[in-house]
Formats: structure tokens, sequence, C-alpha cells
């Protein structure tokens, strides 16, 4: 057995996803490129962790601890931690002090660690403590709106917020679009005329730099294990 993944869609305005993980005998994941920053929670052989997690802006392979119970929350897109600035955790992490399987710390304070369902609890205590902050006006340009302030000054606010451009967003939220569509059965062509790309060698290249598959290996379900919850687009 690899890695078993279990993904929800958040209710909460400051929560994107919240996710579980179970790892096997795997010992080495493809990890995918990604826009927002996390939480994650893990226990092993009696143990707990807890780390702060950055966005990614390539593939690459990162180890998987055998044996391991993961819960997950990825963040908003626009919220940042107001300890740690998002583009000091871009391609990185923080792993968090004083973890057992009660409690975590971050911020100065101690906190109570989270099961899946508890997630959206523990984002709103954050973020009436202050913990957790958003930019205004980049969450306004997520909106579609358009603040009266330069197009540099967005650009300034915007990658303060998240740690990337606003076209490394788009280019890596596409590419991870395109694996789900293609993980879900889609052509390779119908991927490239319902997401704009130029034509599938440009779809090949976004893939290999962002989600470390091709179109072919997403559409077979191989190439060993990977960040990404494809299953649920396999079987909605």
């Amino acid at each position: 057995m690899g890695l078993r993944f279990d993904t929800r869609r958040s209710d909460s305005p400051w929560v994107d996803t919240v996710w579980t993980c179970t790892s096997g005998r795997t010992t080495a994941m493809t990890s995918v490129a990604g826009v927002r920053w996390g939480l994650v929670f893990w226990a092993r052989d009696g143990r707990a962790y807890a780390a702060v997690t950055g966005p990614e802006t390539s593939t690459g392979t990162a180890p998987v601890p055998e044996g391991a119970a993961f819960t997950g929350i990825e963040f908003a897109l626009g919220t940042s931690l107001r300890a740690v600035p998002t583009p000091a955790l871009v391609d990185g992490g923080v792993e968090l002090p004083d973890t057992t399987r009660r409690m975590f710390r971050l911020d100065g304070t101690r906190w109570e660690t989270p099961g899946p369902d508890d997630a959206e609890a523990l984002v709103a205590r954050l973020v009436r403590a202050g913990a957790v902050v958003r930019d205004p006006l980049v969450a306004g340009v997520l909106r579609g709106e358009r603040p009266a302030v330069s197009d540099r000054t967005v650009e300034r606010r915007f990658r303060a917020a998240t740690g990337l451009t606003r076209g490394a967003v788009r280019q890596i939220e596409r590419a991870r679009t395109a694996a789900e569509l293609l993980a879900a059965g889609e052509r390779a062509a119908d991927v490239v005329a319902k997401l704009g790309y130029f034509d599938e060698p440009h779809l090949a290249r976004a893939l290999r730099s962002y989600v470390g598959r091709t179109a072919r290996q997403l559409r077979e379900g191989s190439g060993g294990a990977i960040a990404l919850d494809l299953d649920q687009r396999r079987t909605s």
C-alpha cells in the first residue's frame, strides 16, 4: 500500500481543504507544486509532529515516513501567518516545537491538536487570536475586484501575502486541474482545449514542471505515490 488520501472542501472562508492521509510501505512520493500554505499534523510510532508547510513552485521527490497518519489543513489563498511571512515558507516549511498528540505550539501559544473534524474550529481560534491574518486587498483581487491602486502595488501585496506572483498561481493551479482531469479519464486534447494550453506539448511541459507525471501516467494511475488526491476524480 502507498498513500491513501481523503480530501474535503471547507466551508470556512479561511480554509481551502482539509485532508487526511495514511502511509504504508511507501518511503518517498512525488511532491506537486501548490499555491497554498498549510498546517500538517502526523503521528508515527507513538510520537506526534506538526509543521507549517509552504507553497511549492515545482515538483520533486519527498520522503514519507512509513506507517504514519496525517491530518492537513490547506489555508485559503491570501491568508498568512502573523509569525511567519508566507514568502519565507515558499519551497520549505517549519517544524513546530513541543508537539504532543494533544497540543502543539504556534505563534507563542499552545493549541489543541485537531482531527479532521476539528480543523475549522482550530482555524477560527487562530483567526480570533490574530495568529492567522489576511490582506483585504488581496482577498478582493481573488474575488475579481479591481482595487483603486496601481498594478505594481497589487502585485507587491499579492506576493507578500502568497509568496508567489499572480502568474505563478495561475500556472500552478492550471496544471493541478489538468492532472485531476486526466486522472478522471479525460483525453489530453480535451484538457488542452478546456484549460487553454497552446497544444499538447505545452500541457506536457506544465505537467513535467508542476506535477511530475505525464498525461498517460495520470490517466493510467501509474508512476508511484503522489501528493494529490486523484482517486476522488476517478470515482466522482
